[in-house]
């Protein structure tokens, strides 16, 4: 399927259906879904070699690393996707003094993270503190991922999946290569895991470049977006911060070789939030429009339930199999079965959540995005340094799904404070998650009865 064109037959249907979840967010949630597939895929087979040829400090280490590189994404990106689609969604000639503002944002913190962690590296002796250096400078090409705003504002995603699937295919074969060259350094595998995403944001970049606007004479200012995308910036490292400071914790009261396990664990909640992930980043410009029209809530109905349901139904399937799935990679990592468990649990709730928070974007609600997730942020440290100690990594994981469940409620209050209320009387549909998950569980003690 061809991407959609501004006047295109979706475009049309969304005028004339205003009320229906246009068919292109399904279209466009699935295609990245298929597309974090592969990459899950690749990241899933670079942790099982890894994790089969390095030491299990090392594999720690690289894991602790990959979570650090996660949160400078974050950092990188200091909240400029969702502000640029929430401006330039309903006004296409805005595109280019957007644009252009963001990327000095973006070069900007993402030479601040150079700074962090590349520079802290070195600081702090780190073994192949060089390489991380090095690996430190891919997000920098963020800026030019912002040029993929074309494809976001038209629901069109084939061209940044088909990009993804190569950036990651890249990521993959380099790290297969320095594998097969005998390379044992945790460091030098971040560097080719990086250099794949790199060389990603670059080709988009130029796949974009025919979509932008023409620009005749100088570009006019974007006022005000760093004070309209440092609230969402902030938010994103508060939320990127309580999805992986857990490994700080981990790693100090269990070791390198008990976070290696844990992290397994943690890919797996990575890759059963893509549906979460793409369906809220996808619904963005609907419903900013949603919201012109003061349809808000309307929308946020009909697109929530049914991602919460199979949210749901999938964390039932796999819960009597989390030791097993675990155990796949290397013997002894079904210790974190526990935590998956847990983590499970988390991926219903971030479901809910990543619905409630896009609308509170699409809302213009970006301090109320800030106050849940600095506060969300809280209850994951305090309960981290509560858990942690006691429990050990099953600890951090259920403080995980504590924190998830605290920011779905948090944005569900934040969404009434900017006037978007999700009416009582109709939100029994949320109740299908809970009974999607129990049907799940239950069709999976049937499968295990019915093996020999």
């Amino acid at each position: 399927m061809s991407d959609p064109g501004p006047e295109s037959f979706a475009d049309a249907f969304e005028r004339a259906h205003p009320h229906v979840v246009p068919p292109r967010v399904w279209w466009a949630t699935a295609l990245q879904v298929l597309g974090r597939i592969w990459v899950g895929i690749c990241t899933l087979i670079i942790l099982y070699v890894l994790a089969g040829h390095l030491p299990e400090e090392g594999f720690g280490t690289l894991t602790f690393y990959l979570a650090v590189f996660a949160w400078l994404d974050a950092l990188a990106m200091l909240g400029t996707s969702q502000v640029a689609v929430q401006r330039t969604a309903g006004d296409p000639a805005s595109v280019p003094a957007v644009l252009k503002a963001a990327r000095r944002i973006r070069l900007g913190a993402g030479t601040l993270g150079v700074v962090l962690v590349g520079g802290g590296a070195i600081a702090s002796g780190e073994s192949g503190a060089l390489w991380i250096l090095l690996a430190s400078l891919y997000p920098l090409t963020h800026a030019l991922e912002l040029s993929a705003t074309v494809f976001r504002n038209r629901i069109a995603w084939s061209v940044p999946v088909a990009v993804r699937l190569v950036a990651s295919g890249l990521s993959l074969g380099f790290v297969l290569l320095a594998w097969w060259g005998g390379v044992d350094s945790p460091a030098f595998f971040l560097v080719a895991i990086a250099a794949g995403s790199a060389l990603g944001n670059l080709v988009l970049h130029l796949a974009s470049l025919p979509h932008l606007p023409r620009v005749v004479g100088p570009i006019a200012a974007a006022r005000g977006l760093l004070r309209d995308a440092l609230p969402m910036g902030l938010a994103g490292l508060c939320a990127h911060t309580y999805f992986y400071v857990d490994n700080l914790f981990v790693r100090h009261y269990e070791g390198e070789a008990a976070l290696g396990q844990y992290n397994v664990a943690v890919r797996f909640l990575s890759v059963m939030i893509m549906v979460a992930q793409y369906a809220s980043l996808t619904a963005l410009p609907w419903f900013a429009r949603r919201h012109e029209a003061g349809e808000l809530a309307s929308a946020v109905q009909r697109l929530g339930p049914p991602l919460f349901a199979a949210a749901g139904l999938g964390a039932g399937l796999l819960w009597p199999f989390a030791t097993d799935l675990l155990e796949l990679f290397r013997e002894g990592f079904g210790a974190a079965g526990p935590s998956m468990r847990w983590l499970l649990l988390a991926v219903v709730a971030i479901h809910a959540g990543g619905v409630l928070m896009t609308a509170l974007v699409a809302a213009g609600g970006y301090r109320g995005v800030l106050v849940v997730t600095a506060a969300g942020l809280l209850v994951n440290l305090l309960g981290n340094l509560w858990s942690v100690p006691r429990y050990g990594m099953e600890g951090a994981a259920a403080i995980t799904f504590v924190t998830e469940a605290f920011v779905v409620i948090g944005c569900a209050l934040a969404l009434r404070g900017a006037g978007v209320r999700l009416e009582l009387r109709r939100s029994w549909p949320w109740l299908g998650a809970p009974v999607a998950f129990f049907l799940g569980l239950g069709l999976s003690h049937l499968l295990l009865l019915a093996l020999p």
